[in-house]
């Protein structure tokens, strides 16, 4: 009732004075009076578009947010001069660099617990840890990212979908009413063409978000490798010792 209102109220002001008809496209009347099929393709579409725009959103503030607390939390790493009693006050907090610390100095702890240390054996392990957090870490961050890719491919086939059934319909109506005047098929395929319309509307920024999330996600996982490097250079120092 109320998108019937709303559709009313909009054919209302973009009438023509003089002959009663719209001259402007209204996508709520679109909507109304599409095939039953084509309406459900169309509401599939703008819940898939609404979902992608709250995944932007989402994704962009989170992403920020570890890149803060990771440059606040390697900075007061680097400047430590007991990585220890550094890790014991921070290592808790929910950042991916702490993340990677606490693997390494586990891992640390277990392979120079014994009399004898196999150096090369301590180097190797203490890569692997801290590779599978780094890799860990930047699959949690990318784990929304395929729905973005799957809306990018998917919603335009979609919408094509509900804009070949909708001509369908308005062919089928020009067999009906045995009239091919243009005024008969021209608002039903109005109504199909509405339908790949919103299925761009929602691939296109699901693209390009995915490949610039993409990106960063790349950056940043390469951002942690850099860090884990360098950390396990500082223990392979001490190794040495």
């Amino acid at each position: 009732m109320m998108l019937s209102v709303l559709a009313a109220a909009a054919n209302g002001v973009t009438a023509n004075v003089t002959g009663g008809m719209p001259t402007r496209l209204n996508p709520v009347a679109l909507f109304l009076h599409a095939d039953i099929v084509v309406q459900v393709v169309m509401g599939a579409l703008v819940l898939a578009s609404v979902w992608v725009w709250m995944i932007i959103v989402s994704f962009s503030l989170r992403m920020a947010s570890a890149e803060r607390k990771c440059d606040t939390y390697e900075t007061a790493f680097w400047e430590a001069r007991d990585v220890d009693a550094f890790h014991k006050e921070n290592g808790g907090k929910d950042v991916p660099s702490a993340r990677v610390v606490t693997a390494a100095l586990a891992e640390w702890r277990r392979s120079t617990s014994g009399r004898t240390i196999d150096r090369e054996g301590t180097r190797q392990r203490l890569n692997s840890a801290m590779e599978s957090v780094v890799t860990a870490e930047a699959d949690r961050m990318a784990g929304r990212l395929n729905f973005l890719a799957t809306v990018g491919s998917v919603a335009p086939f979609v919408g094509l979908f509900g804009t070949v059934w909708g001509i369908m319909d308005s062919f089928f109506n020009i067999g009906a009413q045995q009239n091919s005047s243009l005024a008969v098929v021209a608002p039903g395929i109005s109504e199909a063409l509405f339908a790949t319309a919103i299925g761009l509307f929602a691939a296109i920024p699901a693209v390009i978000a995915y490949n610039r999330f993409s990106h960063r996600v790349n950056r940043f996982e390469t951002r942690l490798f850099r860090f884990a490097d360098r950390f396990h250079a500082t223990l392979s120092r001490e190794l040495e010792q």
